[in-house]
C-alpha cells in the first residue's frame, strides 16, 4: 500500500471525517478540483455504483467502513474483506434508498386505495443483497441511534421510520445541517411516538372532540352546510400539538388561515368558540347590524387566549372568502406586522400556519407565489407550517390524474426546499409527533414545514351532496371503513392505555358540555387586555365622507427640516448623475427656486408622516426608484453600490420605513399587503402596480377582501393602491387602471377612489389617510405623464396651507357670468383641455376637475353649479372610452347634480379593449374627444 493511501486511511479513522465528506463532495461536483491521490481513491470507492442522488452523509462511513475491514494476508481473506467492503457499500446504498423513497412504500392512506411502488431500491436484490446477509453485521454509517447492526435489523428500523404510517420526503434539501437534523429526529425515534398516559388521553379527548361535535351538528341541523370534518379529525389533536408547541418554544400569536373544511370544528374545539353561539348561528338567532352584509359562518374570523406551559398566547383565525388558498399570503401579511410589534422582531413571537386541501394547493397558483415570498426579505415571517387536508379528492374529482401532474399533492413545497411530511390520518398519534416535529423544525431553521395528512372526505363536498355518484367504488369503502374515535380507542384499550369505560366517559362528558353550550376546547382563558385592539379603537365609526380629523398641512419650518434631512447623503457617496439631478432639482423646490413635482410632494408626505409617529410600508415592482424613475426612495452608491434610504434617517428614533422592490407577482403581494394593512392601523400600507392594468392579476383580492371585507366581516383597512393610469398612446395594457372597475365595487362608503393631477393632492390625499379617524381602502390613479408636466406642479405654500381637494373648481381668472360651458373632467386630460381653450381664447367655457371619484362629491359639483347662473351646457369629458372610465357610474348622477340641463358625454367610443395600439389612432381620438367638449 502507498505511503498516501495509508495517510488517507488514517485520516478516515481520526477526527478528520467531516473533512473528508466534504471534499467527496468536492470531486462528486467536480472530480479536476481535487488532488489526483484523492481522486483515485474516491473513484475506487464509488467503483460506478452509488445511485446518482447519494448522500454525502453516507460516505463517511462507507469509507470508514472500507478502511476497517482492509488488512494484510493471504489473497482468499483479501478477497473475503473485498466482497464484504462491496456489501457495506451497499448497505449504505439501501439506507439511502429508503431515506429517498421510503414513501413510495408506507402506510398513509387510511382507505388503502393508494398502489405502493413496486420499486427495486428498497429491497435487497436492488441493491445486490440477499437473504444470506441479513444476519451479517455492518455499519449503518450516518444513521441515527445505531452504529454496527445486521442488516435484519437494519431494514428493520428502515421500514418503521420511513414506511410506517407517516413518510418522510426530505433528501432534496441541499441544507446538509437541516437533513442531519430530520434524520436525527426520526431516525432515532423509528419515526414513532412514545406518549406518556397524560398526551395519549389528551389525543384521545381532542379526537373525541372532533367526531362527536360533527356527529352532534348533523343531528341537530339536518341537511344544512357545515363542511364536515369527519374523515379528517386528526386535525384537531394534530392542531392542539402545534399550538401547545410553539407556547414551550414562547411564541406569543399563532395566525391560521384555512378554507371551509373543518373550520367549525376548529373555531368550537380549539379556539374555544361556545358552541351556543355557533348554535344561535344555525338557528340564525343572532343580532345584526344595518351597516354590514356578513358573511355564512363557515367563512368567519375569530381570536382567543389560551394557556400554554410557558403563559398566555393569542390565537387569531383569519377571515377569508370561498376562493380557496387566498387567504394563504393575506395572513403572511398579517403574520409579518404582529411580528413587527415585538421590538426584536423575532420570527418565533408569531407562527403562522396555513390549512389546505389536497386539490386546492396542487392547482391554485397563489400557493406557488406565497411560496415564493417565504424567504425574500420584505415577505418572510420565519417559516410556515402548512397542513394539507388531503381527503383525496376535489370536490368530485378523485383521480389524481384528472387533479394533478404529480404523484403528490405536496410537490410544489420542494420548490423551496421545504421538507415534507406524510401521514396517515387515521393514526393520531403520528399526526401528533410530526406536528410537534414541525414546530421545532421551523423554530431552529426558520423554514416552511409541509404536512401532508392523508385522510378522507365522509359526505360529499357539503352535507347535501351525494358524492357516491362519482366516486361509487371510493365511498363503499368509506361508508365500511371504521370511525376514528373506535379505530384509536380500541388501540388504546389493546395496549392497555385506557378502558372501554374511560372512552364512553369521555366521550358522555363531552355530549354533555356540547348539549349545555359551554366552551369545548381546552386552556382556553378571557380577561387577558387586547395586545393590539386599543390601536383600532374608535376607528371602524368614520365615514368616508367626513372632513379630516386633523389638518394635514405642515410648517415651513418642518418642510425645511425634513426636506434637509431627505437631501443629506452619507459622505462621499455617489449618486448616479441622473439621479444627482433630480436631487438638485428637489433641493431648489425646498430654496423656491421651482414648483415641487410628484416625486418630491410624495416623498414630503411620506417623511411627514413618519414625523408624526406613523409608519410607512410601501412595496410593488420597482417602487423603490419608481417605474417611471421618479420616487428613488432608495439610492445607489455608484462606486460601491451601497444603498441608502434617506427616509429611515430622518431622526435618531423614528417609526419604521420600508420601501420594498417586490417579486413579480400582484395576486399574493396585494393579500400580503392588505393583511398587513388590516393589522397595524398605525403603518401607511401602500402597494403600488407597475402599470395599473396589471392590478387585474390581484383582482380576488381586490372583489373579495379590499372592497368587501368591512361589510362582510367588519374588517378595517386602510391599504392604498396606487395604479398609475393615463391615456399615453401606450397601447391596450399600459393605459388603464380600470377605474370602472373599482367604481362599480364602491358602495356603503367602503372606499375611496381618487384621481388626483397635482402633487399638493397626493400630499395631503397621503397624510389624510393616516390622520382621518377612520380606516378605509383608498385607490389612487396615479400619474405617468404628469409626474413630468410643466404644469402639474404645486408651489411651496400649498403644503403648508391647503388641504386635499375633493373638486378642483376653475383656475383661470374667468368671469363666471359669461360662462355658458361647463366641461367637467378627471385626470391627465384636464391638461389637454386647458392648452385648447387657451389657444382658441375661449373665454365662455369652465373647465371643473373630480379628483374623488367616489364618493361622488355631489355637494362640491352642486355648489359649482350654482355659481354658472348663465350655464347652458355641461359635458363630461374623460380618456377612456365610453363603456369604461367613470361614465356609466357618473352619468345619472351628474344629471341629478346639474338638473334640468342634461349632461353630454365627450370621450372615446365604446371599445373590447381599454385603448388602441399605434400613437397616430391615439392622437387621432384625443383630438376629437377634446374637439367634442367645446363643441358638442
Amino acid at each position: 500500500m502507498s505511503m498516501k493511501k495509508m495517510q488517507q486511511e488514517s485520516y478516515l479513522q481520526g477526527s478528520n471525517a467531516v473533512f473528508i465528506e466534504e471534499l467527496y463532495g468536492q470531486y462528486l461536483r467536480d472530480e479536476k478540483s481535487v488532488d489526483e491521490n484523492w481522486r483515485s481513491w474516491f473513484a475506487e470507492l464509488k467503483n460506478g455504483s452509488l445511485i446518482p442522488d447519494q448522500d454525502h452523509l453516507a460516505i463517511q462511513a462507507q469509507m470508514k467502513s472500507a478502511v476497517m475491514n482492509r488488512g494484510s494476508g493471504n489473497v482468499n481473506i483479501s478477497d473475503a474483506q473485498h466482497q464484504y467492503q462491496v456489501k457495506q457499500v451497499s448497505v449504505l446504498q439501501l439506507i439511502n434508498a429508503y431515506r429517498i423513497k421510503g414513501h413510495r412504500r408506507s402506510k398513509i392512506d387510511p382507505l388503502g386505495q393508494t398502489q405502493n411502488d413496486p420499486t427495486k431500491d428498497l429491497t435487497l436484490e436492488g441493491h445486490s443483497l440477499s437473504e444470506a446477509d441479513l444476519d451479517t453485521v455492518f455499519n449503518t454509517g450516518s444513521m441515527h441511534g445505531v452504529e454496527d447492526i445486521t442488516l435484519r435489523e437494519i431494514v428493520e428500523r428502515l421500514e418503521k421510520t420511513y414506511c410506517g404510517t407517516l413518510a418522510s420526503e426530505y433528501m432534496y434539501i441541499e441544507d446538509l445541517s437541516q437533513k442531519r437534523w430530520i434524520q436525527e429526529h426520526l431516525e432515532t425515534s423509528l419515526a414513532t411516538p412514545d406518549f406518556r398516559e397524560g398526551r395519549k388521553n389528551r389525543i384521545l379527548d381532542r379526537v373525541i372532540a372532533a367526531e362527536n361535535l360533527e356527529k352532534y351538528l348533523h343531528t341537530r341541523y339536518i341537511g344544512q352546510k357545515r363542511f364536515s370534518l369527519e374523515g379528517g379529525e386528526s386535525l384537531i389533536p394534530l392542531l392542539d400539538r402545534i399550538v401547545q408547541q410553539a407556547g414551550a418554544n414562547e411564541t406569543h400569536e399563532v395566525v391560521i388561515g384555512m378554507a371551509h373544511r373543518g373550520r367549525l370544528n376548529v373555531l368550537t374545539n380549539i379556539f374555544g368558540k361556545m358552541p351556543s353561539d355557533l348554535f344561535d348561528e344555525f338557528e340564525g338567532n343572532i343580532e345584526l347590524e344595518d351597516r354590514y352584509n356578513y358573511d355564512v359562518k363557515y367563512h368567519q374570523g375569530f381570536s382567543s387566549d389560551i394557556y400554554t406551559d410557558t403563559g398566555p398566547m393569542h390565537l387569531a383565525l383569519a377571515f377569508n372568502p370561498s376562493h380557496l388558498e387566498i387567504v394563504d399570503p393575506v395572513v403572511e401579511g398579517s403574520v409579518r406586522a404582529r411580528q413587527h410589534r415585538f421590538l426584536d422582531h423575532k420570527s418565533r413571537d408569531v407562527l403562522p400556519i396555513l390549512i389546505h386541501g389536497d386539490a386546492a394547493f396542487a392547482g391554485q397558483g397563489v400557493v406557488m407565489e406565497t411560496f415564493n415570498m417565504c424567504k425574500t426579505r420584505g415577505y418572510k415571517t420565519g417559516g410556515t407550517i402548512h397542513i394539507i387536508v388531503n381527503n383525496q379528492i376535489g370536490f368530485t374529482t378523485s383521480n389524481p390524474r384528472d387533479v394533478r401532474s404529480t404523484l403528490y399533492c405536496t410537490e410544489i413545497a420542494r420548490m423551496i426546499q421545504a421538507p415534507i411530511f406524510h401521514v396517515n390520518g387515521d393514526d393520531p398519534e403520528a399526526c401528533v409527533f410530526i406536528a410537534e416535529l414541525a414546530v421545532q423544525f421551523r423554530e431552529k431553521f426558520q423554514q416552511d414545514v409541509v404536512i401532508d395528512m392523508i385522510c378522507y372526505r365522509r359526505y360529499g363536498h357539503n352535507e347535501a351532496d351525494e358524492p357516491a355518484v362519482t366516486q361509487p367504488k371510493m365511498y363503499d369503502v368509506i361508508r365500511d371503513h371504521p370511525r376514528l374515535v373506535e379505530l384509536h380507542a380500541q388501540k388504546l384499550i389493546d395496549e392497555g392505555s385506557t378502558t372501554r369505560e374511560k372512552v364512553d366517559g369521555m366521550i358522555a362528558d363531552y355530549r354533555k358540555a356540547l348539549e349545555q353550550g359551554g366552551g369545548v376546547a381546552l386552556n382556553v382563558t378571557s380577561g387577558l387586555e387586547p395586545t393590539a385592539a386599543r390601536d383600532w379603537a374608535g376607528l371602524d365609526k368614520g365615514n368616508v365622507n367626513d372632513s379630516c380629523a386633523e389638518d394635514t398641512q405642515i410648517s415651513q419650518e418642518t418642510i425645511q427640516r425634513l426636506g434637509n434631512k431627505m437631501m443629506t447623503l452619507p459622505e462621499g457617496f455617489q449618486l448616479h448623475h441622473r439621479v444627482r439631478k433630480i436631487m438638485e432639482n428637489r433641493q431648489k423646490m425646498l430654496d423656491g427656486e421651482v414648483l415641487f413635482d410628484w416625486g418630491m410632494a410624495e416623498t414630503l408626505s411620506y417623511a411627514a408622516l413618519l414625523d408624526d409617529g406613523y409608519s410607512i410600508r410601501l412595496s410593488g415592482q420597482d417602487c423603490e426608484r419608481g417605474t417611471f424613475f421618479h420616487r428613488h426612495a432608495a439610492l445607489h452608491d455608484q462606486s460601491t453600490g451601497e444603498v441608502y434610504k434617506p427616509l429611515k434617517h430622518l431622526v435618531g428614533t423614528q417609526p419604521r420605513f420600508e420601501v420594498i422592490n417586490s417579486f413579480l407577482s400582484e395576486e399574493a403581494v396585494l393579500g400580503f399587503e392588505y393583511g398587513y394593512s388590516s393589522t397595524d392601523p398605525k403603518t401607511l400600507v401602500i402597494w403600488e402596480a407597475q402599470f395599473g392594468d396589471f392590478a387585474n392579476g390581484a383582482q380576488v383580492v381586490i372583489d373579495q377582501f379590499i372592497s368587501s371585507g368591512e361589510m362582510k366581516w367588519g374588517r378595517l383597512s386602510s391599504l392604498v393602491m396606487l395604479l398609475p393610469h393615463g391615456y399615453e398612446g401606450q397601447g391596450p395594457e399600459h393605459s388603464s387602471a380600470r377605474v370602472e372597475r373599482y367604481l362599480q365595487l364602491c358602495a356603503q362608503h367602503n372606499m375611496r377612489v381618487v384621481l388626483p393631477t397635482l402633487p399638493s393632492q397626493i400630499f395631503h390625499l397621503l397624510r389624510t389617510q393616516m390622520k382621518n379617524g377612520f380606516r378605509k381602502p383608498l385607490i389612487i390613479m396615479s400619474p405617468k405623464s404628469l409626474l413630468r408636466h410643466e404644469a402639474a406642479v404645486s408651489p411651496l405654500s400649498s403644503f403648508s396651507g391647503g388641504e386635499f381637494q375633493k373638486i378642483i373648481p376653475e383656475t383661470d381668472d374667468i368671469d363666471k357670468s359669461r360662462v355658458k360651458r361647463l366641461v367637467v373632467c378627471c385626470g391627465k386630460i384636464y391638461y389637454k383641455l386647458h392648452e385648447v381653450r387657451q389657444q382658441q381664447y375661449d373665454h365662455t367655457t369652465a373647465i371643473v376637475r373630480v379628483e374623488q371619484l367616489y364618493p361622488f362629491p355631489r355637494v362640491d359639483l352642486k355648489k359649482i353649479h350654482d355659481e354658472y347662473i348663465n350655464l347652458e351646457t355641461v359635458v363630461w369629458c374623460q380618456d377612456e372610452p365610453r363603456n369604461q372610465g367613470a361614465w356609466r357610474e357618473f352619468k345619472s348622477r351628474m344629471n341629478e347634480t346639474f338638473a334640468p340641463l342634461s349632461v353630454q358625454y365627450a370621450g372615446r367610443i365604446s371599445s373590447a379593449s381599454t385603448a388602441v395600439g399605434y400613437m397616430s389612432l391615439h392622437l387621432e381620438q384625443e383630438n376629437k374627444l377634446v374637439k367634442d367638449a367645446f363643441e358638442l
